[in-house]
């Protein structure tokens, strides 16, 4: 009834916003007045035939209380999948789990894991000397948090692993928390804004963590954020056992309820969708025709409002917002401007690395290698860690409370994924450059000498662009952390008198013209001026290698734009031929792979067989005859587990043995899941490398098991998953 209830609500306001959305993005089509051109070119195809990662970790079976070597692969969707060992996934059997990483955090010590399962259910905490919820057999430990989907408990043996790990994970976690698709330029405003009118009509002002994951996702937060509480202070005191038992079937109980709400949110969200689609060619034609008097009657209102609440505003902005905006500012470009300086820096590292190794070692056949490895330098996690550890200094201490910014966390991603793209498009445009030099030149003194020629015409490109992202994103954090706060101190003088202004709305207009959207736009004009001024300020003083807005770079490279526009270059076919065909199996076997993995399931186990198991638990089976083909194991324990474990994902083909963490097992068809939904859209997919199509012969010969960084394509994606076009896959 709850469910029900609050989907109704959000339904309401999304049909309300959705046509606000369609006007006004009738009209930018019409007047488009765009911001300054980008000087770096942008990749346009996915990061496809890749895998992020791959390695084996141990993995946290609830089911038995066991701790069990999984072989874990992140493809190009981030998603997160846990084979038995590598020998299943490289057979292509079904993956144990599936996981969609929104809304997690990555914990790296239990004691964290502990205090937050403590703070979810209030008055149940173990007394000293009981056994905690979650012991773990290393001292490096990543556990993943959700407040209302189940956890993962993952260990691994060194700090060096863990902090790899840990790098993977949490870029996983940053895209797909990054799932409402930006080009959707009508459903994804009209979805986030019809989120935003409901929250505020909750009196809930400011930044909301749980905005993560895909449409359906988002709308289960919402729902679970009004129904935790009821459902804790009925099922808590019902819940019986010692505290850490009450702990482990309370975190079930949340995550049985998310996966209801998921369905119910879907199944509803999917039918407002249809309708407003249904009625969407109707009201397009209706903008179309009278564009010009839905937009005068709009201002006519706009004036109105304007009369009625900007005195108010200003007042408001005058005493309570101008004199913080700079304090604001500084403390969002520092750590940002840090980050894009080090993403700079690696690019320049790396470039000039390659360079000098190219000289070094032989021209055009060692180009090709690095090459391979460069154009995918933004989507290496490691790699990319230094950029985005910057953005943790962002601390806006007493400003967070004064103005009700619960977190940080919003600012921070936000800026980690502008380093990326950046990092990408600087990538990319030194490749298309590089590509177009090669013909001209002749011998590896040519080479040098255009490689550092195209970096530093590169890196004036970058730095101009880094000024551009960087002042669009400091105006909207700040518009972010100010809008909410003004709109909260008004409410209680402006808000009960805004019915009055329906009336000056035309009843054939009303889909396009919504009094509280006009209301926000009022208020938004009221501090836009301050805010443009601050950013305005920073640039003419250059604080932090930010260019000024009158500063253009014209005609630079007339025809680079042309070039972006040409096929994805692949760097290995077209100056190394195309490999011999490979069967499908080593085809997955060799997948190029971004990061290197750390272990290799083909040699021995890389942890000793005793901390696969808890204390107490069952001996592992002794070792049956292996199948044909599959060669003999060495006689010492640890492969002898091994192919144990192979065998039994082989025995069990389309069912497996263990049973999922949700009690169903893998042979039976998958159901979604709230946290891990079939459908996610995880749309700003990283875009593709030109050259990642295949090796030469130079990289076959070069590769092996133990890097996993060539082959001749990556993997396809799990069979028997339930997983969307777009690649997201469930837990299932």
């Amino acid at each position: 009834e709850k469910t029900g209830k609050v989907l109704g609500e959000f339904c309401r306001c999304y049909k309300e916003q959705f046509g606000v959305a369609l006007f006004n993005s009738v009209r930018y089509e019409i007047e488009g007045t765009g911001g300054p051109q980008a000087q770096l070119l942008h990749r346009k195809v996915p990061l496809e035939d890749h895998v992020i990662y791959s390695g084996n970790i141990f993995q946290y079976i609830e089911e038995n209380k066991k701790w069990r070597n999984r072989f874990c692969v992140v493809p190009h969707n981030y998603g997160l999948v846990l084979y038995e060992n590598k020998l299943a996934y490289e057979r292509e059997l079904p993956p144990r789990v599936l996981i969609n990483s929104a809304g997690y955090k990555i914990l790296t010590s239990v004691e964290q894991y502990l205090e937050l399962v403590n703070n979810s259910l209030p008055g149940v905490t173990p007394k000293s000397g009981h056994s905690p919820i979650l012991k773990c057999p290393t001292d490096f430990p990543l556990i993943l948090w959700h407040p209302y989907a189940r956890h993962y408990y993952f260990c691994v043996m060194t700090g060096k692993e863990q902090e790899k790990w840990r790098a993977v994970f949490q870029d996983c976690v940053r895209h797909c928390n990054n799932g409402i698709s930006e080009d959707s330029k009508v459903e994804a405003p009209a979805f986030t804004d019809a989120i935003r009118m409901y929250r505020q009509s909750k009196e809930q002002y400011g930044t909301w963590d749980m905005l993560c994951g895909n449409e359906t996702q988002v709308l289960s937060n919402l729902v679970m954020e009004e129904l935790l509480p009821e459902l804790r202070s009925t099922i808590g005191p019902r819940l019986k056992g010692k505290a850490p038992e009450r702990q482990r079937t309370w975190i079930q109980v949340s995550d049985a309820v998310y996966r209801m709400v998921y369905e119910l949110a879907k199944a509803q969200y999917d039918a407002a969708v249809a309708r407003c689609e249904q009625e969407r060619p109707q009201l397009e034609s209706t903008i179309r025709t009278d564009m010009d008097q839905i937009i005068t009657s709009k201002e006519h209102l706009a004036s109105k409002i304007r009369a009625f609440v900007l005195p108010k505003a200003e007042v408001c902005v005058r005493n309570h917002v101008q004199p913080y905006i700079s304090s604001i500012l500084e403390a969002l470009m520092t750590p940002t401007s840090q980050g894009f300086a080090e993403v700079r820096e690696v690019f320049f590292k790396e470039v000039t690395d390659m360079n000098m190794n190219v000289v070094n070692e032989g021209g055009l056949e060692k180009l090709v290698e690095y090459m391979e490895k460069l154009s995918h330098l933004a989507f290496h996690p490691v790699k990319m860690q230094s950029c985005y550890e910057k953005m943790d200094q962002l601390k806006l201490e007493g400003l967070q409370q004064r103005f009700d910014v619960s977190s940080t966390s919003v600012f921070k991603q936000r800026a980690q994924i502008h380093m990326r793209q950046q990092m990408d498009d600087a990538v990319y445009t030194f490749e298309t450059l590089l590509h177009q030099e090669l013909g001209k030149l002749q011998g590896k003194d040519d080479l040098c000498k255009s490689i550092q020629r195209i970096l530093e015409r590169v890196l004036k490109k970058f730095d101009y662009d880094s000024s551009t992202v960087r002042k669009k994103f400091f105006r909207e954090a700040l518009l972010q952390i100010t809008i909410p706060f003004l709109l909260k101190k008004l409410a209680p003088t402006c808000k009960g008198e805004l019915a009055k202004f329906q009336e000056l709305i035309f009843e054939d207009f009303a889909s396009f013209i919504l009094v509280e959207n006009t209301y926000e736009e009022v208020v938004l004009q009221s501090v836009m001026k301050d805010i443009m001024q601050a950013v305005k300020e920073a640039a003419v003083q250059r604080k932090h290698n930010l260019y000024r807005d009158s500063m253009v770079m014209h005609n630079s490279d007339p025809n680079l734009h042309l070039l972006g526009e040409g096929l994805a270059i692949d760097w290995s076919e077209e100056y190394s031929g195309q490999p011999e065909a490979e069967p499908a199996a080593e085809r997955r076997r060799r997948a190029k792979q971004v990061v290197s993995v750390i272990q290799d399931d083909e040699g021995a186990l890389p942890y000793g067989a005793e901390a696969l198991l808890q204390p107490g638990s069952p001996e592992p089976r002794e070792p049956e005859e292996a199948p044909p083909g599959v060669p003999p194991s060495p006689p010492d324990a640890v492969k002898e587990i091994r192919e144990a474990l192979a065998q039994e994902s082989l025995r069990d083909g389309t069912g497996a043995e263990e049973r999922l963490m949700n009690g169903t097992d893998t042979s039976a068809p998958p159901s979604p899941r709230a946290d891990v939904p079939a459908e996610a859209k995880v749309p700003h997919v990283t875009p593709a490398p030109p050259g990642a199509q295949s090796p030469s012969p130079a990289c076959h010969q070069r590769s092996d098991s133990k890097t996993g960084e060539h082959g001749e394509r990556s993997p396809p994606q799990p069979r028997g998953s339930t997983e969307s076009g777009e690649g997201v896959q469930t837990e299932f």
